[in-house]
């Protein structure tokens, strides 16, 4: 890493917990093809002080139910590994060279289901082996640190195999990794993060916290070809919902960057907390979208909207 990014290679693994409730500890692992017909994402949530980790991993795409893993009991890895098993799960999340390569695997009994707003109902649908054995490659050197926190992001190719039922599927497409750690309060803060690619080779990152009374923290950045990384200090982004809080149509600004989102399948999480003085519940519908810039320039990537009570 160079001079002006604080990050080490130590802190690609798991940090020293904090004294809070909900000091977490979080990787997230996006892929999709460049035709943005197919992806997923995968999530590893440590919660030491709550005594669990959080695994979450799924397949979405045009024409194909949603196959998703959603695990809120999962025993803690033991540090320094980010191997994890339950019943029915087994993941490992490898770093092979830090900030360049990463690999994961994954061996799960997931839930199939058509529509995905079942998942915040019961999550009843049908059972089906999944399975994924990825490696994410940084991208020209799209390395990240958000600016005043314990985060990064890193814009990464993706290839690998993914199996899910009887289908084995070869992949080789574009995705984002992100390592944060630090208090994670879904229940008060709202946000809108994105990442994607544009066809021109163009990478991209927005974040925008929705923090009620409070000036909005919204970093970005954007990585034109053969273009260092380009920090972005404020974002925008606003959205269409339908009844069930899914976002029908998006718009994001990131500094010279205008785009209008798409979304085309959703995996959503229902988040459930208890501290005690009764339960609160936030809805985090999490989509594979297409984007089209004001220039004409199309895309993909992912966008999520944590959507507190």
């Amino acid at each position: 890493m160079d001079a002006s990014n604080p990050l080490t290679d130590a802190d690609e693994l798991a940090h020293p917990p904090g004294e809070e409730r909900l000091w977490g500890e979080s990787w997230y692992f996006d892929f999709t093809t460049r035709e943005g017909d197919l992806g997923g994402y995968v999530r590893l949530g440590l919660y030491p002080n709550l005594g669990v980790a959080w695994y979450w991993a799924c397949l979405v795409g045009e024409g194909r139910p949603l196959v998703t893993v959603i695990d809120h009991e999962v025993p803690l890895p033991k540090v320094p590994s980010l191997e994890v098993r339950a019943e029915g799960l087994w993941a490992d999340h490898t770093i092979e060279t830090p900030f360049e390569h990463v690999t994961l695997g994954c061996e799960a009994f997931a839930v199939a289901v058509d529509d995905p707003r079942e998942v915040y109902g019961d999550l009843r649908g049908e059972r089906v082996p999944f399975g994924l054995d990825l490696e994410w490659e940084t991208d020209r050197g799209g390395v990240y640190p958000w600016p005043g926190t314990s985060r990064y992001e890193v814009s990464s190719l993706v290839h690998g195999e993914v199996l899910v039922g009887d289908e084995t599927i070869a992949f080789d497409g574009v995705g984002q990794r992100d390592h944060s750690w630090g208090v994670r309060d879904w229940w008060s803060i709202g946000w809108v993060w994105t990442a994607g690619w544009l066809e021109d080779g163009t990478r991209f990152h927005t974040t925008r916290l929705r923090i009620p009374g409070l000036e909005a923290f919204a970093p970005g950045y954007v990585m034109a070809p053969d273009q260092p990384v380009q920090q972005i200090e404020v974002c925008s982004a606003d959205e269409e919902l339908d009844d069930a809080g899914f976002p029908t149509s998006a718009h994001l600004r990131c500094g010279e960057l205008d785009l209008d989102v798409e979304p085309v399948a959703f995996s959503p999480v229902n988040l459930v907390d208890d501290d005690g003085t009764g339960p609160r519940v936030a809805r985090f519908p999490r989509a594979l979208c297409r984007f089209r810039a004001a220039d004409g320039r199309t895309g993909v990537g992912w966008t999520e909207w944590n959507q507190p009570p």
